[in-house]
């Protein structure tokens, strides 16, 4: 072969090297502006969910301390009824000793008096007796 041939060939490959290396280096720079495009839309969606996930959170943690604002109303709510009906109770049981101490009282100063009163010696109702059982009333024809 000539030498103007080989020269022309060895001048031709380079030429297709050079095209080729150029093509490269444009589809390199093409494919790195889009991956940053594609990282820069990543970055933006995380900014928008991490904002939501704080409202979210925010959100989850003001309804926690709601709910535990009304269990903590709730139970001092019980604790002051639950009170009050201990309180209730003792009176109860205050006025229930008292009568029981006025009944025994009574018994004593005048026996068979609670019978003439419509109470048994024993302090039930006549009233409550079944109708087998005398009241301590009279009856009118």
């Amino acid at each position: 072969m000539d030498t103007w041939v080989i020269v022309l060939i060895v001048v031709v490959a380079v030429a297709l090297l050079a095209v080729l290396a150029l093509a490269m280096a444009k589809r390199n720079r093409i494919n790195g502006a889009r991956k940053r495009e594609q990282a820069r839309d990543h970055l933006r969606e995380a900014e928008l969910r991490a904002a939501q996930a704080e409202r979210e959170q925010a959100a989850a943690e003001e309804q926690a301390a709601r709910a535990r604002r009304k269990r903590a109303e709730i139970e001092e709510r019980i604790r002051v009824a639950e009170h009050e009906a201990v309180q209730r109770a003792a009176t109860a049981q205050e006025h229930a000793s008292a009568a029981e101490e006025l009944r025994a009282k009574a018994e004593k100063l005048a026996p068979g008096l609670a019978d003439e009163h419509g109470r048994y010696a024993d302090g039930r109702a006549a009233e409550a007796a079944g109708p087998d059982q005398p009241t301590g009333g009279a009856t009118r024809r």
